[in-house]
């Protein structure tokens, strides 16, 4: 598929991608990872599933009631399509465990598999016809993002639930067989939907803000398949989604589409807790054992992105823990691995001596440090010190990630249910067999 950058905007470039894009033409390596992506998004969101938000969404759903299309996490029966992808997209962020691509500083999976999935369930898809949406679509939603740029980000939006919810429409509309105008539509359509806010971090309104990216994924899909015609350009339009959302609109976001792949690029997550943390988490640990009551000072070094997304620096509770540098260097210095869910409580946040070590961590933004990269200093008592850093950009070998992403699904799951799903993605079964894998 040759590169629309120069010949189309971004409307009809995404639309004529998600229809036209032949799944054979796929890379192995991008559907392999992918087929990870899958699993661990699977795996974070059963492991989710006793979340307060979880229950939250989840009693909605039993609320509305409706016709049983789909599976949603910790349900027995099934819901209508938009409402499985609501609380799958939510349940499944509730932990802040799923994968996180840089490139635009966005949750693809968590925004778009619960779309492709309960759109797959609804109509009848087959495994590979929903693998190939949820690939297309996570794609998508990197590039909106990319074209969105950093400005719109740093305005307070939040890139999983807003680039998502296209991604999720894309992958959505794909499944509904709908036409490169129809596509279009549906880009029009959420255009007026996709929403999100950075301000919600912390809270249990962050991993709903993945649910309504899927809602408004399928809700926009089926819309526009039911004759809902929308301003079509709405994304890129004076006055449009872009515009008014402090987009870049930049272009360059299209380069290759459909031959250079992004999503493969995409980084697992190996501590429970804001990507953003990750680099300076990596960064201490490779420092070794180090006595608590050695350490006068820890200072990090991050991308000042970073300081206004993850650095809480007083944390209450354990949802505001994920977004706190001083909080993890001070659970790491003292033993609470930070890759368990249960290190991340309200009485950890209050425990005298994590409080008192949070106290010496000092954050500070630089420029010249990658989005991707930490650097972290440790001042000792005796006037010594040692450093390190660590860049996530640096991907790990497939094989390599592969078993990373196995060890962590199997601490969260166990090895027989782990080694059961993944026979089932591996083998493409049916999306109805992964929607019940979900219970």
């Amino acid at each position: 598929m040759k590169d629309r950058s120069q010949q189309q905007g971004i409307t009809q470039a995404l639309a004529a991608f998600a229809v036209q894009q032949d799944a054979q033409d796929i890379p192995q390596e991008v559907m392999a990872v992918m087929r990870l992506s899958l699993l661990d998004w699977i795996v974070v969101g059963c492991a989710g599933r006793d979340e307060p938000v979880a229950a939250s969404v989840r009693a909605l759903a039993r609320d509305e009631g409706g016709a049983a299309q789909a599976h949603a996490l910790g349900m027995a029966q099934r819901v209508p399509a938009r409402m499985a992808a609501l609380v799958n997209g939510t349940v499944s962020h509730a932990l802040d465990y799923d994968d996180t691509h840089f490139a635009h500083i966005g949750h693809p999976s968590v925004a778009v598999v619960p779309a492709a999935l309960a759109m797959a369930e609804r109509i009848g898809a087959s495994g590979p016809e929903f693998q190939a949406a949820a690939l297309i679509g996570c794609e998508a939603s990197v590039r909106v993002g990319l074209w969105l740029g950093r400005g719109h980000y740093q305005a307070g939006f939040h890139q999983t639930a807003t680039a998502g919810a296209f991604g999720a429409g894309l992958a959505a509309g794909r499944l509904l067989r709908l036409d490169p105008a129809q596509m279009a539509d549906v880009l029009g359509l959420l255009a007026t939907r996709a929403s999100g806010l950075k301000s919600q971090f912390g809270s249990m309104a962050k991993p709903f803000n993945a649910g309504i990216a899927a809602a408004n994924g399928v809700e926009a899909a089926l819309l526009v398949h039911y004759g809902l015609q929308p301003r079509r350009d709405a994304l890129e339009v004076a006055q449009g989604f872009g515009v008014t959302h402090h987009g870049a609109a930049d272009h360059a976001a299209l380069d290759g589409l459909g031959t250079d792949w992004h999503f493969d690029r995409v980084s697992h997550k190996f501590h429970a807790c804001c990507h953003g943390l990750h680099a300076a988490l990596e960064a201490l640990k490779s420092l070794g054992a180090v006595r608590p009551d050695a350490v006068a000072r820890i200072r990090v070094s991050t991308h000042p992105r970073w300081l206004s997304v993850c650095n809480i620096t007083s944390p209450t509770t354990g949802l505001q823990s994920k977004f706190s540098y001083a909080q993890v260097m001070a659970m790491h210095l003292l033993g609470h691995d930070t890759a368990r869910l249960d290190s991340y409580t309200d009485a950890l946040c209050a425990d005298t001596g994590v409080a008192a070590l949070r106290q010496r961590v000092e954050v500070t933004g630089d420029d010249t440090i990658p989005e991707t990269a930490s650097r972290v200093t440790l001042v000792l008592d005796d006037g010594s010190d040692c450093r390190a850093e660590h860049d996530l950009a640096h991907a790990l070998p497939l094989e390599q990630r592969r078993a990373k992403v196995l060890a962590k699904a199997e601490s969260l799951l166990g090895e027989d249910r782990v080694a059961c799903l993944s026979a089932l993605i591996g083998d493409g079964a049916a999306p109805g067999l992964i929607g019940a894998a979900l219970i």
